[in-house]
């Protein structure tokens, strides 16, 4: 007997690091926050894994790969980064002489931190042939050390690209780069670090959501660990996952992401039901690094052009050059990219 889904899983998506807004402040809140950008020529970028009424007052909302397009061609005096630490910081290597400001400077990522520049350097020192690439999931000075970046979105083009007289080594994410080697047939040597909301999902607790919606496809991302990606019907990036539920026939769709992803895709695919893969012990699929941000703190961050992502010029320049790389790979036709 086929259990048909129904639509409370995602009806309760209710982001329990944060007390929700009384409607009217939020309203209030909005309506200042749309008023300050138009006063200070500045843009709103949003990651999809963002708040949802973060995501609503963003000029851009997108996966990492879109919005350092969208942050490479501002006109925009005042970059508001809505996102993480790195991201912000991937802005600001594109917009030197642009204020870039960040509602939390504390929101971190867990990949990120596993992957210090200085520990980076003593490995690349190991292997003269080592050809860098990094997941844009790194700090700057990360990046400064590597030849080009990628994001989940890209990252099998540009490995195809990568000379192929190097030895390549991919930093931070394991989980990527193990998707990207089966995808390329491309040997790599892996960095040993992951996200840590992606690695809460399970074999067991996926197998378990798909006996319960035996109609509904899986779709994840490949920060997931192979365990998962094996039982999904597509592994892809966030931006992608919308391509995906708009194209899919299915009314119902699992989704093993981050879940404010799934604000997005209620937004773009009307009518259909989407479903946060559980984990074996909680929901816990929420980025908390993600979820320092406020809308609250994005009006203060504007308010007060505070807090700034601030490099040293060595590190934005050097840095700046994977991107760019990264950045011209990515708009090559698919059949120039290896």
């Amino acid at each position: 007997m086929t259990t048909s889904p129904v639509a409370e899983p995602a009806a309760k998506l209710d982001f329990v690091t944060r007390k929700p807004l009384p409607p009217e402040q939020l309203d209030t809140l909005s309506r200042d926050i749309l008023a300050l950008k138009k006063k200070l020529n500045a843009v709103i970028l949003a990651h999809n894994y963002q708040l949802p009424e973060i995501q609503d007052v963003a000029d851009f909302v997108g996966d990492s790969l879109g919005l350092s397009q969208q942050a490479a061609k501002t006109s925009a005096d005042v970059i508001v980064f809505c996102g993480v630490h790195f991201m912000a910081e991937t802005a600001k290597i594109l917009n030197p002489d642009k204020i870039v400001i960040l509602p939390d400077a504390d929101a971190g990522c867990s990949l990120e931190a596993s992957c210090p520049a200085p520990k980076l350097k003593a490995l690349q020192e190991t292997n003269p042939n080592f050809y860098t690439i990094a997941y844009i999931n790194c700090s700057a000075e990360v990046k400064a050390l590597c030849d080009v970046i990628v994001t989940s979105g890209n990252a099998v083009k540009i490995v195809n690209a990568a000379p192929k007289d190097r030895d390549i080594l991919f930093v931070p994410d394991e989980n990527l780069g193990s998707w990207v080697i089966e995808q390329t047939g491309r040997p790599m040597t892996l960095w040993k670090g992951n996200c840590y909301v992606h690695v809460e999902w399970t074999h067991a607790s996926i197998t378990r959501i798909r006996q319960q919606y035996p109609d509904a496809p899986l779709v994840a991302h490949p920060e997931c660990t192979k365990a998962v990606r094996m039982l999904a019907d597509e592994v892809c990036s966030t931006e992608k996952m919308v391509a995906y539920c708009k194209a899919s026939p299915a009314k119902a769709i699992i989704i093993a992401t981050e879940s404010a992803m799934i604000h997005r895709l209620m937004k773009e695919c009307p009518g259909k039901i989407f479903i946060p893969a559980p984990t074996d012990s909680c929901r816990c699929n929420e980025c908390r690094f993600m979820k320092m941000n406020t809308l609250e703190k994005l009006h203060d961050c504007m308010l007060n052009l505070a807090p700034r992502i601030e490099l040293p010029k060595h590190i934005l320049e050097r840095a700046r050059q994977p991107i760019e790389r990264m950045l011209e790979i990515s708009a090559r036709p698919v059949d120039n990219a290896g």
